[in-house]
């Protein structure tokens, strides 16, 4: 027992600079004013009452319909990717599934400023628009742009989970429906959709969790005018240096991302059975 203490005792002491400190910090920040020490401050819900004036409602509310927009696009490509890789060889899954995830050793700035170049106005889009005799269109600084930045940037994170559950399916439950008269639709739906839906459900929570509170894809690609809960928080730190009402604003985006976990926990047949 000794040896296990030991050898969790780094992961604690790193646990509790990192996480838990910090989280302390701005929960002690988010319910007090006076500026950005801890000296001579005055505990107070004004930071929580400011964020109900319409414009940061305006705000949220704007980050959500993103976030979920982002989230139907994602698990609409990533399972129908994951489904797809799930046809092939357990070789070429693997490959397939490198493929995937090598997007994800690349930095998200460097992402997104390829984006940039090839949705701007003289980007790659619009001069294969131009050449083929086309108008040029405005991507730039639009959802649409903010939306494909998102999408193609957290797409891995819903493949990964749901492409783990479908290559655990049993196959021969699918033969057996098959077997009793189920045809291919009626397969899919009450047997791989059902029996996939916990790596549906970890693949939203994680989708939703980073597109709500990104604010470097919203930045660049939606211009600096373009105001998600994310860009909200980091201007409020970073810009404004009003820590306190930046830290309510993290505690209700926390809240929020709490109670949706719960939500889609309340979906995975494998949590419900467990409660």
């Amino acid at each position: 027992m000794k040896h296990y203490v030991k050898l969790v005792r780094p992961y604690l002491i790193w646990s509790v600079l990192m996480i838990v400190i910090p989280l302390i910090l701005i929960v002690i920040y988010s319910v007090t004013t006076g500026g950005n020490t801890l000296v001579n401050i005055q505990f107070t819900l004004s930071n929580f009452k400011k964020f109900a004036e319409p414009i940061y409602l305006q705000v949220f509310m704007k980050s959500l319909q993103i976030g979920v927009i982002t989230v139907l696009f994602c698990f609409l490509f990533g399972y129908i990717l994951a489904y797809k890789i799930c046809k092939f060889s357990e070789r070429a899954q693997s490959f397939m599934i490198l493929l995937v995830t090598i997007p994800m050793w690349i930095n998200t700035l460097l992402r997104t400023y390829a984006w940039m170049s090839i949705l701007s106005d003289n980007g790659i889009v619009n001069t294969i628009l131009t050449k083929l005799g086309l108008d040029p269109m405005t991507f730039m600084y639009t959802d649409f742009a903010v939306i494909v930045g998102m999408v193609s940037d957290f797409l891995p994170f819903m493949v990964i989970p749901i492409y783990t559950s479908l290559s655990k399916i049993d196959h021969s439950l699918i033969e057996a429906a098959h077997d009793l008269g189920a045809n291919n639709v009626q397969t899919f739906f009450k047997v791989t959709f059902k029996l996939s839906l916990p790596g549906v459900v970890n693949g939203i929570m994680m989708t939703f969790l980073l597109s709500v509170s990104t604010f470097v894809i919203p930045k660049l690609l939606g211009g600096g005018q373009y105001m998600l809960i994310g860009n909200l928080i980091e201007t409020q730190f970073i810009s404004v240096g009003n820590w306190n009402f930046g830290s309510a604003i993290s505690m209700i985006l926390a809240v929020v991302i709490l109670i949706a976990i719960t939500i889609m926990r309340r979906m995975d047949p494998d949590d419900a059975e467990e409660d």
